[in-house]
């Protein structure tokens, strides 16, 4: 495998070489016939590539057969002497040419006037376009390179990866004298620079290879990664291939095995983006995933998607390249350029020290004679949290003996012991999990956790795979615990510090995830697996029952606070019952919160949390009251009217005035809304009353109230209320105009007074997830509700808003289900669909058609999804019970979310 100059077995020519050579002799016409040749090469690669050839046949192949055309080229032209050459550099200079790469020329001058190179360097690269190819293009004289290299970095490193492809070598050879390291960019700035730019590149893509739409040369663990190696070693050691690596110690043979399957993948990989996107591409779209899959001969299974086991693949790969790039440069930087340092050390016990901040082995073979060292050194790290991490020559050590972690290992008490205390620490434990992780060890002692590395779900729902999103939420748990968590976190940051056992958290994220992609529910599947981890870990019956309730409901809080009313007393009763005790809730509550936080970093929202912290308050509150003393309804309205009586009163509104009105709003209406809010309905409604406001034609115009544009009022999303008369299609109208407007609506309650009058309330958020805080713009919704409701018969167009790119890429078969609210009188409905610009508005108007009406509605949508609840009755009040009516509903439903599917 090599750094720089290419090998290249020419099996069949790429282009018909010798009839191209007749033909060129006597031709007065050249464009065509290199046109065609280039064709031909392009063809016959794509054939190749399509039948299973080496990939690194093809990209070397491509670099060869444009080396012979070009110097054709180049020799057709009339130089004027040989002062000059031309080079390939870049990426084609390590003579690597993918399908549509840029070809980089540099053209080298001897001396620096260019004045009688001109013409025919401008005739040279015009012919070059004329036939169709790609080139980047440079011209430098010999002082140029070596002024520019000075000030760039990535000037020398385009430089130091350079061949001749036609004229004289002596000038390259010149060159590559001027750019030495004795002479400018020692191994030791060059490397500094390098590391720096890298750290650079890798912050772009948030420092993980865990993308849904990774770029596969500049995300962490992709080509670049592995051309990083390549330069650093070139520039300190001279050496052209990676073999010689493994001669001077600065890889062993399973290292450079790691390196070059990995850069073959990535480079079968990156052929076909190109192929099938016709241009240069890196990035691993969604359009091209399943493609890719496919034609590398993945299948679908019914555990696995065809395009979730290449993505696997990939993941495994790209990981593993990423952690060998941290270790050779970190090998490189402390055992080449520091070696000749001074060297603090801080002994640990008689296996490890603190050698300048970062842990290590003391001797040699320490893991071979006690493999139980391979899980100490990780204790030590959660134990002194000074240590910055760890040396490169022990990590090699821990992956050279990691195979030593076999079931008899799992099985050792001491062992076993090790990972409980480690668990129980109190440090930093998901920071050093990490780390086990990233050197391959927890995946061997923890087998199920293995099996989840690299495993991705594809949607836009789950931006990371199972592991990194394992790893994450336990990071985000971590961070609760920080001082600063309390604004962003103030429930969860205090109930962390309340957990009576912080270890149960920690073994309840790492196993909560971890059964998926075996088929069936996967929180089942994980309730069996940590149930085993307690048992061989002799944990308490007690501690054992909590786990496996806590990965066995890790979705049960999301799921209720986004799907059903949580105004209802009896869905808190329910809930409560569920949970049990306080404990169990407040352990649910963190690892919910790390769940939602680490799962899609746009999923979480003021609003997402304000569901939460009222689902955890009121669960809290009946099960202090007792469960076996439910609240009975008329103490919950009087509750409300009591606490929502005396913020008035502090308003300046009297009770009188109060009172009158909530005489025609009904029970319900206090079951449904919160005292702030009965409280500001209260005093807008009054204020209109007090200075009416009428249309054209005399009839009063919608009361629409938003919000303050603050943090207390807002509560995660803004707020909109609208009081007008109660009419048939206002739903359906509403979610039109505020389509329109560009806003999603996560939360309706919908309520009538005696008088038919609405009392509706919407929760919406923008574009980006927020609630909307500037003022002129919460103005404009007002006044276009207004305009848009004042005769709701005037339905508003749907506008037909592009649909993002991602979203097109994934098809959900619609799902409709129509259950019973005996205890409220009312149906539910569920929809599941591909999210899509304006389907609430489409959805509304199937409403408006057959005559439903909203009692309330949750919105939720998760990446390429909606699943959306809605409360229903009909037009009397009454539950969707005739099943013809049921099945109408059904259709119309599914033909609206089909068309939509299709669009």
């Amino acid at each position: 495998m090599l750094l720089h100059h290419y090998h290249f077995v020419e099996r069949e020519a790429l282009y018909d070489a010798a009839t191209f050579d007749r033909e060129l002799a006597t031709t007065k016409t050249p464009i065509p016939l290199f046109k065609r040749a280039l064709a031909q090469v392009q063809e016959r690669l794509e054939t190749r590539f399509k039948a299973g050839a080496d990939i690194r046949d093809l990209i070397h192949g491509r670099a060869r057969a444009l080396d012979r055309l070009l110097a054709i080229a180049w020799h057709r032209q009339a130089w004027p002497d040989t002062g000059i050459a031309l080079l390939a550099v870049g990426g084609y200079g390590r003579g690597e040419l993918h399908p549509h790469s840029d070809i980089d020329l540099l053209l080298l001058l001897e001396q620096d006037d260019d004045t009688h190179y001109r013409e025919a360097l401008s005739a040279f690269i015009t012919f070059l376009w004329d036939i169709g190819l790609e080139i980047g293009q440079s011209v430098r004289s010999l002082n140029d390179c070596e002024r520019e290299a000075r000030a760039d970095v990535t000037v020398i490193t385009n430089l130091l990866e350079s061949r001749i492809v036609a004229g004289p070598q002596r000038l390259r050879e010149a060159m590559r004298e001027r750019l030495a390291t004795e002479h400018l960019w020692p191994a030791e700035a060059f490397f500094e620079a390098k590391w720096q730019e890298q750290i650079t590149r890798h912050h772009k893509f948030a420092n993980t290879e865990y993308h849904l739409e990774p770029n596969i040369k500049s995300s962490p663990g992709g080509l670049r990664d592995i051309q990083m190696i390549g330069w650093v070693a070139k520039r300190h050691f001279g050496v052209e291939r990676y073999d010689n690596l493994v001669e001077l110690g600065f890889m062993n043979d399973a290292e450079l095995r790691i390196l070059s399957q990995g850069q073959a993948f990535l480079w079968q990989v990156r052929f076909a983006l190109h192929m099938l996107a016709g241009r240069a591409e890196d990035r691993l779209l969604f359009d091209h995933q399943r493609a890719i899959a496919e034609l590398f001969g993945f299948i679908d299974t019914p555990e696995h998607l065809a395009v979730e086991q290449f993505m696997k693949r990939y993941y495994r790969h790209v990981t593993a390249l990423a952690g060998l790039n941290d270790m050779l440069l970190q090998h490189f930087d402390e055992a080449i350029l520091r070696r000749d340092e001074s060297v603090s050390t801080i002994p640990l016990n008689a296996r490890f020290e603190i050698r300048s901040g970062y842990i290590s082995l003391r001797e040699e073979g320490v893991f071979r004679r006690r493999p139980a060292a391979l899980l100490e050194l990780f204790l030590l790290m959660a134990q002194h949290p000074e240590i910055e991490g760890v040396r490169a020559d022990t990590i090699r050590a821990l992956r050279d003996h990691r195979h030593q972690i076999d079931d008899a290992f799992r099985d050792d008490v001491r062992h076993q012991s090790l990972f409980m205390e480690l668990m129980r620490c109190g440090g930093n434990v998901p920071r050093v999990l990490k780390r086990m992780a990233r050197y391959g060890i927890l995946g061997k002692y923890l087998p199920a956790f293995g099996r989840a590395v690299g495993l991705m779900q594809h949607d836009l729902f789950h931006v990371y795979t199972v592991d990194a999103h394992t790893l994450r939420l336990l990071k985000v748990a971590q961070e609760f615990r920080a001082p600063d968590a309390e604004e962003e976190f103030p429930v969860a940051a205090a109930l962390i510090r309340e957990l009576p056992k912080l270890e149960l958290l920690w073994i309840a994220g790492l196993y909560h995830d971890i059964g998926k992609g075996r088929g069936g529910d996967h929180s089942e599947l994980g309730a069996l697996e940590v149930e085993d981890f307690a048992q061989r870990h002799a944990l308490s019956l007690r501690d054992t029952r909590t786990l496996s309730w806590l990965v066995r409901h890790h979705l049960l809080m999301s799921m209720t606070a986004q799907k059903q009313d949580i105004a209802d007393p009896e869905i808190i009763t329910r809930f409560a019952e569920i949970v049990g005790d306080e404990t169990h809730l407040d352990y649910l509550y963190v690892l919910t919160v790390a769940d939602i936080n680490a799962t899609n970093p746009s999923l979480w929202n003021g609003w997402r949390a304000s569901l939460l912290r009222q689902l955890h308050m009121e669960t809290r509150r009946a099960l202090r009251r007792g469960l076996e003393h439910p609240p009975e309804r008329h103490e919950w309205i009087a509750e409300t009217r009591e606490e929502a009586l005396s913020l008035l009163i502090g308003m300046g509104t009297t009770r009188s005035d109060a009172e009158a009105l909530w005489a025609s709003l009904g029970d319900d209406y206090f079951v449904r809304y919160a005292p702030s809010e009965v409280a500001w309905h209260t005093q807008g409604i009054l204020a209109r009353q007090a200075a009416p406001q009428y249309d054209a034609n005399g009839e009063p115009l919608p009361l629409v109230l938003t919000s303050a544009p603050t943090e207390e009022m807002t509560e995660g999303g803004t707020k909109v209320f609208i009081h007008t008369r109660s009419v048939d299609n206002l739903f359906a109208a509403t979610a039109a105009a505020l389509e329109q407007l560009g806003l999603s609506i996560h939360d309706a309650r919908i309520a009538t007074s005696s008088h038919n009058w609405t009392l509706n309330t919407f929760i919406l958020l923008d574009d980006d997830g927020e609630p909307i805080r500037d003022a002129a713009r919460l103005a404009d919704i007002r006044t276009h509700l207004v305009e848009e409701l004042d005769d709701p018969d005037d339905y508003s167009v749907i506008v037909n808003r592009h649909t993002p790119r991602q979203l097109k890429h994934f098809r959900i078969a619609p799902r409709i289900t129509l259950s019973q609210d005996y205890t409220n009188g009312r149906s539910v409905l569920e929809v599941v669909a591909s999210d899509r610009p304006g389907l609430l508005a489409r959805i509304g108007r199937v409403f408006m058609e057959q005559e439903i009406a909203i009692d309330a509605a949750k919105i939720v949508t998760l990446g390429e999804r909606v699943e959306d609840i809605f409360f229903i009755t009909d037009r009397d009040g009454d539950p969707i019970t005739d099943p013809a009516r049921q099945e109408r509903l059904r259709d119309a439903l599914t033909e609206v979310l089909e068309v939509g599917e299709r669009g």
